[in-house]
């Protein structure tokens, strides 16, 4: 890394503030059962933090588990309900407006907000949450977020946040399109659910 001039790995993370909030029962529904057999039936979502030019900003998405395909994105410098609610909106917009979907997350304030757990009800949605401080309930976003770091993030420095917006746009992109995965015996999320559109067919 010091001979090809290659920046190290940040390994800062941001301080919370702010106290966790109980808005009602969290229920795991999921439980790590990944493998749904149609698409927009199970969807999962987290964020990550990333610096920029010295601050943190958040990055969340919503992951179709069907197809691992992000199917909804939101950066923000702000970790709030609103970071999470675009992502989901926009998610929910972009696929249709499907009825009944388990969506599964962590017990993050930015979840468990009245305001996001009325969008969902309004959605016909179906909350589900991992258990505290127990990752290995949403493995599929977290293995998300160690390959984007590890290929993208982690090596770019970002002056403003349309920076960042533009980094993760063409990452997503060209993740969906083009990076094999082998939980979907080396297809491309879009394979993946083309596939099962032309067999529908």
């Amino acid at each position: 890394m010091n001979s090809m001039n290659l920046p190290k790995r940040s390994t800062e993370k941001p301080k919370w503030k702010g106290a966790w909030k109980d808005n009602g029962p969290c229920v795991n529904h999921l439980n790590q059962q990944f493998n749904p057999h149609t698409p927009n039936s199970v969807w999962a979502s987290d964020f990550t933090y990333i610096k920029v030019n010295g601050c943190f900003h958040y990055l969340c998405v919503v992951i179709d588990l069907f197809s691992r395909k992000v199917i909804g994105w939101n950066v923000s410098s702000r970790h709030d309900v609103d970071l999470t609610l675009k992502a989901f909106t926009k998610a929910y917009s972009d696929r249709g407006e499907p009825n009944y979907v388990l969506f599964h997350s962590d017990q993050g304030s930015e979840y468990t907000a009245f305001t996001f757990r009325q969008t969902l009800e309004k959605c016909n949605a179906v909350q589900s949450f991992s258990k505290k401080g127990y990752p290995y309930d949403n493995a599929c976003c977290e293995s998300f977020f160690r390959h984007m770091k590890r290929e993208c993030l982690n090596r770019k420095k970002f002056r403003n946040q349309e920076e960042l917006r533009l980094c993760c746009f063409e990452y997503i992109n060209r993740y969906n399109s083009k990076r094999p995965h082998s939980s979907l015996g080396d297809f491309t999320p879009d394979e993946i659910e083309e596939l099962y559109m032309e067999r529908q067919a």
